[in-house]
């Protein structure tokens, strides 16, 4: 096997493959990346892409319990990576199993998962060690109590295979994935477009709401950022005012539509721009928010076409903020490219809008979007991250150098 150490000496005669983990909220998801080529715009292939979704667990609370999220992660972790494997066509049975000195210092790895500890030492013993040259793993920003759960599995699997392990910022990987684009609809391979800075990054989350720039690769400055609630949030919380289940943005978006392109909403349901009109690139959604509550208490009865006006104005409102401040922002720094990440980016109303009219204002402006698939949290883009992580030094860190950091930023 072509090992890392030695991966840009024999880089033209054999494939990377990176096991890429993502753990930073309320999904567990593995993938394994098969990476050739040019190392700036390299073809990639996915070879697998598992999640384990705990959606249904959390929304019976209205939102995502840390706790809980991360004991979910400790169990669905090892199936899963059981599952990438075989789907990769990784996954071998051996007669030789761990060292009892390699076991123990895995265990020692995860003395602080003990949901995990034992499943994962099991199954490392009983196959023999997968053709993977690179483990990348989400360090942050997210929930720290899940995000330890990836970072030392991550720790684990490096120890048992004595392979490089890089850490992954969550928010480079949006950024990266939109820039990798697949050749063929349906296909699982993948090539990265070759760019012209400076790019512009729309990131829109549930925990985040930011205008990044980009003017080199790894080179980023953020202009822009919420000051309060972030986009999805915002959504989120608006839809259980409006009684709609968990995770709300979909349902927002769905409500919405069947409003879209009938007459003009009543105006007794307007609703605030804010901060659409400042002179930075900051973001504010709890006003917005709050708006909406109001209103929902000025109005006796809620109606089901009621709700719909809503939300109608409330993603309205949203999707003209974010518009008009990265329109400014493209103008100002005289992008050539406009990058959108982030589960938000999935939400079809602000898809068509800001291409649109980006596309009307600035025609020669390239805009990329994720595929849906990828706009929520996903391994895959943990990969892709994690190989530019990684040629940056040409090297992995040592696995106990790692730490996940709730709050990291790009």
């Amino acid at each position: 096997m072509c090992m890392v150490k030695k991966y840009f000496f024999c880089y033209n005669h054999s494939a990377m493959k990176i096991l890429a983990i993502e753990t930073s909220c309320d999904e567990t998801a593995i993938a394994v990346l098969e990476i050739t080529g040019k190392t700036t715009t390299p073809k990639i292939t996915r070879l697998a892409h598992s999640i384990a979704s705990q959606i249904e667990l959390h929304a019976q609370y209205g939102g995502v319990f840390p706790m809980m999220a991360k004991r979910e992660h400790a169990k669905a972790f090892t199936p899963l990576l059981a599952t990438s494997l075989q789907k990769a066509k990784l996954l071998k049975k051996t007669n030789y199993p761990l060292s009892e000195k390699l076991i123990t210092k895995i265990r020692t790895t995860l003395e602080r998962e003990p949901d995990m500890g034992d499943a994962l030492i099991t199954f490392l013993s009983g196959i023999s060690q997968p053709a993977i040259d690179l483990i990348a793993v989400t360090t942050g920003p997210g929930l720290e109590p899940a995000l330890w759960v990836g970072v030392n599995a991550a720790k684990a699997l490096a120890l048992a295979w004595d392979i490089p392990i890089v850490g992954v910022n969550h928010m480079e990987g949006h950024v990266l994935s939109v820039l990798v684009q697949e050749k063929r609809k349906g296909q699982k391979t993948f090539t990265a477009e070759k760019l012209h800075f400076p790019v512009l990054s729309l990131l829109v989350s549930g925990g985040h709401t930011e205008l990044v720039l980009m003017k080199d690769w790894h080179h980023y400055k953020k202009i822009g950022a919420t000051r309060d609630d972030a986009a999805g949030e915002a959504f989120d919380k608006v839809a259980r005012m409006l009684e709609l289940p968990y995770p709300g943005g979909p349902k927002i978006s769905a409500l919405a539509q069947t409003q879209r392109g009938k007459n003009v909403i009543p105006k007794e349901y307007a609703l605030p721009r804010p901060m659409m009109m400042s002179t930075d690139f900051d973001f504010s959604f709890s006003g917005l928010k709050t708006a909406v509550l109001y209103l929902l208490k000025k109005i006796a009865i809620h109606t089901d076409e009621i709700k719909a006006h809503i939300a109608h104005e409330f993603e309205n409102a949203v999707v003209e903020v974010l518009t008009h401040k990265t329109l400014r922002a493209l103008k100002k720094y005289q992008c050539t490219t406009l990058v959108v990440g982030g589960g938000v980016a999935g939400n079809t109303h602000l898809r068509t809008t800001l291409t649109n009219t980006v596309k009307k204002t600035f025609p020669k402006m390239k805009v990329y979007f994720p595929e849906k698939e990828l706009a929520t949290d996903n391994a895959f883009m943990i990969g892709i991250a994690g190989y530019f992580e990684y040629l940056k030094t040409k090297k992995g860190k040592r696995p106990g150098s790692l730490r996940a950091q709730g709050n990291l930023s790009l």
